[in-house]
């Protein structure tokens, strides 16, 4: 089952951005508390948006959290999925590809034409999985961050 996360899951969802970011070999570069979470997502602007994924128990054991992005050769916007995760005792049950159904699913109903997101080089099984739902690596394009005083120096500069 996928449902829309409530600001009590906000620790749950904490929780498995770090364990995401474990997996990921960069918890160390997680900053993120619950509380900037909860404002991110049920703040008075939210600007990112969280589902769940329930097992048969109803115990959660995935999300997927995400936001608009905006396409200006389309016109409209689309979604931009920034982690989807699944604990490793839930992998293989479905709940991965139901998080994306959703997803897509939204995309379709509110007329967005993209669902995208990024995957690391190395995490063979996640694209193995994506390409099997038939999603393609926009390999022409390289992604490209400012963070830390790289983008401060950059907004600082007259």
């Amino acid at each position: 089952m996928i449902r829309t996360a409530t600001p009590d899951d906000v620790p749950l969802v904490h929780a498995m951005i770090r364990d995401l970011a474990e997996y990921e070999k960069a918890l160390e570069e997680v900053r993120a508390t619950e509380r900037d979470l909860h404002e991110a997502l049920f703040g008075e602007h939210p600007a990112a948006f969280a589902h769940i994924a329930e097992d048969e128990r109803g115990e959660a054991v995935g999300f997927a959290l995400w936001f608009l992005n905006f396409s200006t050769w389309r016109g409209v916007h689309g979604i931009y999925l920034e982690d989807l995760y699944v604990r490793p005792e839930a992998r293989g049950g479905g709940h991965g590809k139901a998080l994306l159904r959703e997803l897509a699913r939204i995309c379709v109903e509110r007329g967005y034409e993209r669902l995208e997101w990024s995957v690391l080089n190395w995490n063979a099984p996640s694209i193995a999985f994506y390409e099997s739902l038939g999603a393609r690596p926009q390999d022409e394009w390289t992604v490209y961050r400012l963070t830390d005083g790289a983008l401060a120096a950059l907004g600082a500069a007259e």
